[in-house]
């Protein structure tokens, strides 16, 4: 689990250092969202 959260965090950084605009990071920021959403309904799924 820590090394998914570990990907999940550098795959973050690496959005938003290549984002050139606010709107840019926030598209990115919402993208990171939507992925922390679908890895939690994976998560209950297995429960």
């Amino acid at each position: 689990m820590k090394t998914l959260i570990a990907l999940f965090m550098s795959s973050v950084f690496v959005m938003l250092a290549g984002c050139n605009t606010v709107a840019g990071a926030g598209k990115d920021i919402e993208k990171g969202g939507e992925a922390v959403q679908d890895t939690a309904k994976d998560v209950q799924k297995k429960m």
